[in-house]
């Protein structure tokens, strides 16, 4: 069903173009005809702004409820391992976490034994109560770990950076 904007696109259209400019500065009066493929691509024209604020909506939205979600994990890793145990400050933490892994969450050793901020090997991990990988752990929990590290072994495990 075509509505009343597809008819008058195009007339609008056929006002405008070069050719129905020319015709009329010549002399000749002739009333621009609507036929099927003007109908077409103004049809196509009066759709497409629509569909782009539709697009653009839908984008708009998901990055909120990305946002959202992010939001939502923090809050959880921050109430699961938000406080320290042990003595060791967060400074000093940040400073083992910047010296093994630049600070990276997710950086593995070149020989892929040490993983996470603060280059965890598996059975060290595990000893500290982690699960899985340690570089697929969120840095709240990595940190957490090493602070049960540290207040069971002091700066040894970190010989360089401790």
């Amino acid at each position: 069903m075509l509505t009343k904007r597809t008819y008058i696109v195009p007339v609008l259209l056929a006002l405008f173009l070069p050719g129905a400019a020319s015709a009329a500065s010549g002399g000749e009066s002739s009333a621009p005809q609507i036929g099927p493929p003007q109908t077409k691509t103004a049809t196509i024209a009066v759709l497409r702004r629509p569909v782009e604020q539709l697009h653009w909506a839908i984008r708009i939205e998901l990055k909120k409820l990305r946002a959202e979600r992010r939001a939502k994990l923090r809050r959880q890793d921050q109430q699961g391992f938000g406080q320290l145990p042990g003595t060791v400050s967060r400074q000093t933490l940040d400073a083992i976490a910047a010296c093994e892994s630049g600070g990276n969450p997710t950086a593995v050793s070149a020989g892929g034994t040490y993983r996470g901020l603060y280059q965890f090997d598996s059975s060290t991990w595990t000893s500290v109560g982690g699960k899985g990988d340690p570089a697929a752990a969120s840095a709240s929990e990595q940190t957490f770990r090493a602070a049960l590290l540290y207040s069971r072994s002091g700066s040894s495990p970190w010989p360089r950076c401790g």
